[in-house]
């Protein structure tokens, strides 16, 4: 791991950089990314220290688990503290969307159903990455390399995105459709836990 300048990341002192401070590091980046993003406002105190935590550790695993094994890389602490991109907090703020979403339509009371033949090209797209998800995993397996699984993280998370974007699953006026559809979220939520699970990453309730 080497910093910004391409040298191995030290402390300002020039001494070697323990897991504490890093740990220290990403944690007060993600209270600075959480404010400026409106992340959490209202929320308790306690719960945005939990938040931010869980955000500051998602950042610092998935910014080393995103690169193979035997290469360097850089920590780029804003970077790697951003909602956006390829990022432990972008794929944790997918997920907690999704859960958002569920819990709409828990309270509205909409019905699930199996899921039917895509319509949309969106829709297509993010059935067709979920089938990947026993292939990457056994790959990742064989190749003793976890970047794998925090790769097709970040495509599945895309997917999903350009899915909703294109298709309102709550707005939807046909019932079968809509219930295809959140059969569908609950199927992509499940994966995506379960991915950023192997990766040791922790998906909030809210945020």
């Amino acid at each position: 791991m080497n910093g910004p300048d391409g040298r191995p990341f030290k402390t300002r002192a020039g001494g070697v950089v323990t897991l504490g401070d890093l740990i220290a590091l990403v944690i007060e980046a993600a209270h600075s990314r959480i404010d400026e993003a409106e992340i959490a406002r209202g929320y308790s105190t306690a719960e945005r220290e939990q938040i931010a935590l869980a955000v500051g550790i998602a950042a610092l695993k998935f910014g080393d688990l995103s690169n193979h094994r035997n290469s360097d890389y850089l920590f780029l602490l804003d970077r790697f503290t951003s909602f956006d991109g390829k990022t432990g907090p972008y794929l944790q703020y997918g997920a907690v969307r999704i859960k958002s979403i569920i819990r709409n339509a828990d309270a509205l009371g909409l019905e699930r159903g199996p899921m039917l033949p895509a319509t949309h090209p969106a829709e297509r797209s993010l059935l067709l990455h979920l089938s990947m998800l026993p292939e990457v995993i056994f790959r990742a397996i064989d190749t003793r390399a976890p970047n794998h699984v925090a790769e097709y993280a970040f495509e599945l998370a895309g997917a999903w995105n350009r899915f909703y974007d294109a298709c309102h699953i709550l707005n939807q006026p046909d019932l079968a459709r809509r219930a295809s559809w959140l059969t569908l979220a609950e199927t992509t939520l499940a994966a995506l836990t379960l991915l950023l699970d192997l990766l040791g990453i922790e998906v909030p309730e809210r945020m």
